[in-house]
């Protein structure tokens, strides 16, 4: 016959106390001003608290600051005999971690006391936190307009799952060896310039090892990386690397500056769980970014192709509609580009494009356009220049600067290639009153300028 483990006294029966404090849940007693008279053993396991620490302290006191309020309103609704079998709140431990807590508690009339039993329910709803995070993760990697918005929902997720006041994401490339911090929120800092991997910060040795690191005021600090980007020392500092299809690709960050957050072993693996998820959903974002950016951009020289151009375009009418500000197109083609490839071979030919696409960005503002829609025909938007009757002055000064740029002898691959251009303008609205009218009379205007030998702008007529 089995015997108990902890066999009574011969001839007594087990007290109260003794099987309460075998449960493995706590039993709580809280008199009508809500003070504790009375824990189990098990208080102290799930709360940090001894039975002799807590005796005769507000139960509220306990209570996580955000879940004071509607604890307190259940409490009123307790002692006016509505029983709760299944009251969930949040308590902080001694330690100062949160714990999650399902409660059974009801009112005793006879004794003036609240009787309660105390389940620790942290794993369980830190697993089906986990799960919530992971599918809005997914989600936000589909419904995220763009990177930065990406960031932000990850950001809001992983705040709902430890405290991430701070917080930001490090990205390496590496065909150009730089760690930026694209997201970066901190309460002293702003976002500190990219750096090379191997400059020193705590992030950078995250991706560089491959290895989630966690420390605090009790770890020592690595002797190589400094403590953190920021001018002002965190307390705490948790950085987790992002583990990406062919490699590490960055890293998540959040760190604290004060001890009412703390951060833990348990906290870097749950950090580290739903990195793989962010990870695919950067990946994911990065993936489709590039992919709009190629459908929209030439290839060879990185300039926007025919479509973003009349986009561009379509956009600078748009605003001119508003005010007397008036746009103006510039085709361009090169002169007797063709020869250039015959003689010397198409690799000189792709350089000198590029090297052609560079000087034109250069003749212009950073808000003008520049675009190649085919071959070596280049467009430029002018957007908004000057008023009525100033604009073709304007366009005019500009083709002239890109001639006199592109006259100028080309080095390329060890030989020196000279080039001109033709170049046909046209303003809104003396010209066009659309995108494809007004680009129309400039290409048509460019053919004129090559009819006259090219190397020569001209701006196009009126239409009678």
């Amino acid at each position: 016959m089995n015997q108990p483990l902890f066999p009574p006294p011969s001839g007594a029966a087990p007290s109260i106390d003794h099987v309460m404090d075998l449960l493995l849940d706590a039993v709580c007693v809280v008199d009508v001003e809500g003070r504790y008279v009375f824990v189990s053993a098990a208080f102290e396991r799930i709360f940090g608290y001894a039975p002799e620490e807590i005796i005769g302290r507000p139960m509220i006191e306990l209570v996580h600051p955000d879940d004071r309020e509607r604890t307190l309103q259940a409490a009123n609704e307790i002692m006016a005999g509505q029983p709760k079998p299944h009251f969930q709140n949040r308590y902080v431990r001694k330690d100062g971690r949160v714990v999650h807590i399902m409660w059974s508690a009801r009112w005793s009339e006879a004794d003036g006391m609240r009787i309660a039993v105390a389940r620790d329910i942290t794993e369980l709803e830190r697993a089906e936190q986990i799960q919530v995070a992971l599918h809005a993760i997914s989600e936000s990697a589909h419904s995220a307009a763009d990177l930065m918005t990406l960031f932000g929902h990850i950001h809001l997720i992983i705040g709902k799952l430890l405290p991430a006041n701070n917080f930001f994401v490090a990205l390496y490339d590496a065909r150009k060896d730089e760690l930026s911090f694209p997201y970066f929120v901190d309460q002293y800092d702003q976002a500190p310039a990219p750096c090379r991997l191997d400059s020193g910060t705590l992030s950078g040795e995250v991706i560089r090892s491959g290895r989630a690191l966690l420390l605090t005021p009790d770890t020592p600090t690595p002797a190589e990386p400094d403590r953190s980007l920021t001018r002002r020392h965190s307390l705490d500092w948790l950085g987790v690397p992002l583990a990406g299809q062919h490699g590490v690709i960055g890293a998540l960050v959040v760190q604290s500056y004060s001890g009412e957050v703390r951060y833990t072993e348990q906290d870097k693996a749950l950090l580290q769980f739903v990195s793989t998820q962010v990870a695919a959903a950067i990946e994911r974002k990065q993936t489709e970014t590039r992919l709009r950016y190629l459908a929209r951009h030439d290839q060879l020289t990185a300039l926007p192709n025919r479509e973003l151009f009349h986009d561009r375009l379509r956009t600078a009418l748009a605003e001119a509609h508003r005010d007397s500000r008036r746009p103006a197109v510039l085709y361009l083609d090169l002169d007797r580009f063709k020869s250039v490839n015959d003689s010397y071979g198409h690799d000189i030919g792709d350089l000198l494009l590029c090297e052609a696409a560079a000087r034109i960005r250069r003749c212009v503002r950073e808000s003008d356009t520049v675009g190649r829609i085919g071959g070596d025909e280049f467009v430029v938007l002018l957007a908004g220049i000057g008023p009525s009757g100033h604009a073709a002055a304007i366009a005019t000064a500009i083709a002239a600067d890109i001639l006199a740029a592109l006259a100028q002898p080309f080095e390329l691959g060890g030989r020196q290639v000279q080039m001109s251009v033709s170049i046909g303008m046209a303003v809104y609205p003396e010209h066009g009153e659309d995108d494809r009218a007004l680009l129309r009379r400039a290409d048509d205007t460019m053919y004129a300028a090559k009819r006259r030998g090219g190397n020569c702008a001209l701006m196009s007529e009126a239409p009678p």
